[in-house]
C-alpha cells in the first residue's frame, strides 16, 4: 500500500490554491487535504489535519506565512515549504529561520515542486536553484571568516549535530537519532553557530552550500 505524502495549501489567491491542487492530485503518491487563504486558517488547518507538507506561501493577509511558519514549528510534526514569488535574502532567511523546510518560487515547475514535497518529507532542505545562489550570495557577502580553521575548532559532536543540522533535521528528530536531550541539541548547536560566527539557520545552510562547493564534507 502506498503511503500517501499529505499536503495543505495555503495562499491567498483562489487561482493559485486550486491550480495547485489540481497538479499534486494528478500526482499518484501525494493526497492534498485542505486549502487555507490567509495564514491564521493555515494555523488552524495544520493543527486539525495535522498534514505531513504544508505548502506555504509567504505573503497573506491576517497572518504571514512566516509568522504562521514560527507559530507551527515544534507543535506540529509538519514540514514547510515555502511557496513565494519573493527571491530577495531577506525573505528567504525569515523563512528559513521560521521553520520552513523548502523554498520554492511560484515560477518553478510542476515536477519541481513535487520533487521539492519529496526532499522534504526526507528530512532534507530544499531550495530551488535560484534561490541556493540568492542564499550563498548574500552569505558570502557577510565579512565572516569561514575557513576550515573554523570548521575545526567544532568537536565531534558538534560536527556531528551541524551535520544533521545541514540534512535538514530539527532540534527534536536530532535528539532522538543521536539519543541525547533536546537540551544538549540545543546547547551543542549554539556552541557551533558562535565558534563559526552565525546567528541563524540561513546562514548555516549557505555555509553548508559553501562548503560542498569546495569539496569538504563533515
Amino acid at each position: 500500500m502506498i503511503n500517501l505524502i499529505k499536503v495543505v495549501i495555503a495562499d491567498d489567491h483562489a487561482l493559485v490554491r486550486e491550480g495547485l491542487s489540481t497538479i499534486l492530485k494528478s500526482q499518484p503518491g501525494i493526497s492534498v487535504l485542505g486549502m487555507a487563504e490567509n495564514g491564521e486558517e493555515a494555523v488552524r488547518l495544520c493543527r486539525r489535519l495535522n498534514p505531513d507538507v504544508a505548502l506555504m506561501d509567504l505573503s497573506m493577509p491576517v497572518k504571514s506565512g512566516v509568522q504562521a511558519i514560527q507559530e507551527l514549528t515544534g507543535d506540529v510534526r509538519t514540514k514547510f515549504l515555502a511557496l513565494t514569488a519573493h527571491v530577495e535574502p531577506d525573505h528567504i532567511y525569515s523563512a528559513l529561520d521560521a521553520g520552513a523546510c523548502g523554498y520554492v518560487l511560484k515560477t518553478s515547475s510542476s515536477k519541481e515542486l513535487v520533487m521539492a514535497i519529496e526532499t522534504v518529507m526526507e528530512g532534507k532542505v530544499y531550495l530551488a536553484p535560484d534561490i541556493s545562489a540568492e542564499v550563498a550570495k548574500g552569505f558570502l557577502q557577510k565579512e565572516r571568516s569561514r575557513s576550515s580553521d573554523s570548521l575545526d575548532s567544532l568537536t565531534e559532536r558538534e560536527r556531528e549535530i551541524l551535520k544533521q543540522i545541514l540534512a535538514g533535521y530539527k532540534n527534536r528528530e536530532i535528539a532522538d537519532l543521536l539519543v541525547i536531550s533536546i537540551k544538549t541539541v540545543e546547547k551543542h548547536r549554539s556552541n557551533l553557530m558562535k565558534k563559526l560566527g552565525m546567528r541563524s539557520k540561513a546562514e548555516l545552510m549557505a555555509y553548508g552550500e559553501e562548503l560542498k562547493n569546495r569539496g569538504i564534507f563533515l
